[in-house]
């Protein structure tokens, strides 16, 4: 008789108490995971149940991981970048809306100029439009006017003398005043202020000008000398090369002006010498000034600026008896009024002969070094 420990029951290997295999077992439980979860784009028959939000939600989750666990790197920076894009043109699309929409409610004009006065706001370099013109006059007075209404707003006061010249530098509310007085003032017109007053000519100031510098330019009267006043610097530069009185003088651009004189003669100056590139005696040619030849005396001058077309007038000589000469009158005007001390006014059509009624165009060529006659246009 075998003892109890000796030996062990077998079980018998029927077919509940079979082993499935491994890859058996793995294979059931994917099949059973998918038929959990069914894929995103399975047909779904329609008498079947309606899928709930939350199962919904949870299968896009699954599949974005599933998508990303397929994704190279190189595939996940090109989605990226497409997401990016995408991005920005949805942001242009609603910015391009909203000025759309701002341009409607406001015009596009108004908008502009707002925001330009806010820059320069900012910058401290606004200058707000109050004024465009200004006039002088021989009570010593200069008066700045509005003039889309025609309203005087100011008037300023400290010259000895009549006013001969006004300028405003381009762009700004600093304007220059020259006078008889022999002196240029500085003025602030919106600031409505006094600001310096430059002395150096030794006759009546006769003629000014300005551009955007900080600067302007004089002609001396029978001085004989053209100036250029530095404001900032405080000094001035002489300019000589006329023989008469400097009548009339404007800027053609930032480095050139052009001058004219009663002795007949026509001045092109560069802001760098002190003498004319070129100089045109008697431009107007000469007439008879009681059986004397004498040139046509040069009362204007004009430039288009930032060109090289000049333009010149000339005026007719006004003698006094005994007195010899004593004005000028663009021609053929009719003799003034005789002013106070200066004795009995002739006629200058009977003292004078004939005249140059017209004005010369002339050609700055050769860089500003050449001054070429191009046509007289006569005065009727």
């Amino acid at each position: 008789m075998a003892a109890a420990g000796s030996c062990r029951a077998k079980a018998p290997r029927g077919a509940a108490g079979r082993r499935r295999p491994r890859a058996a077992v793995l294979g059931a439980e994917r099949r059973s995971r998918a038929a959990a979860v069914r894929p995103v784009d399975e047909e779904v028959s329609s008498d079947s149940e309606p899928e709930s939000p939350s199962l919904g939600r949870r299968r896009r989750r699954e599949a974005a991981v599933e998508e990303e666990v397929e994704e190279t790197p190189q595939e996940k920076k090109l989605r990226l970048a497409k997401l990016y894009l995408e991005e920005l043109r949805q942001h242009e699309e609603e910015q391009a809306a909203a000025e759309e929409e701002e341009e409607e409610t406001h015009p596009a004009d108004l908008i502009g100029d707002r925001l330009k006065e806010d820059v320069l706001e900012q910058k401290g370099r606004l200058q707000r439009l109050v004024a465009k013109d200004a006039t002088g006059d021989r009570n010593k007075l200069i008066m700045v006017w509005d003039t889309a209404t025609c309203k005087r707003l100011h008037i300023f006061t400290g010259h000895r003398d009549a006013v001969s010249g006004l300028s405003f530098r381009k762009g700004t509310h600093q304007l220059y005043s020259a006078s008889h007085d022999r002196c240029v003032k500085v003025w602030n017109v919106a600031e409505n202020a006094y600001m310096e007053t430059l002395f150096g000519h030794q006759d009546i100031i006769t003629g000014l000008d300005s551009l955007s510098r900080e600067c302007c330019v004089t002609a001396g009267g029978r001085d004989g000398t053209v100036r250029l006043w530095k404001i900032p610097e405080e000094s001035q530069l002489v300019f000589y090369g006329h023989q008469g009185s400097i009548d009339c003088i404007q800027l053609i651009n930032e480095e050139h002006m052009v001058s004219g004189a009663d002795d007949g003669s026509v001045a092109l100056w560069g802001l760098a010498k002190k003498k004319p590139l070129a100089l045109a005696r008697q431009a107007h040619g000469m007439q008879d000034a009681q059986g004397l030849q004498q040139p046509y005396w040069i009362s204007a001058v004009a430039a288009l600026r930032n060109s090289d077309l000049l333009a010149t007038g000339v005026g007719q000589l006004l003698w006094s008896k005994g007195l010899g000469v004593q004005g000028v009158c663009p021609a053929p005007a009719p003799a003034p009024a005789p002013a106070p001390g200066w004795g009995a006014w002739q006629s200058p059509l009977s003292t004078l002969g004939s005249h140059s009624a017209s004005v010369k165009l002339w050609k700055c060529s050769e860089g500003f070094r050449k001054l070429e006659p191009l046509w007289a246009i006569p005065l009727v």
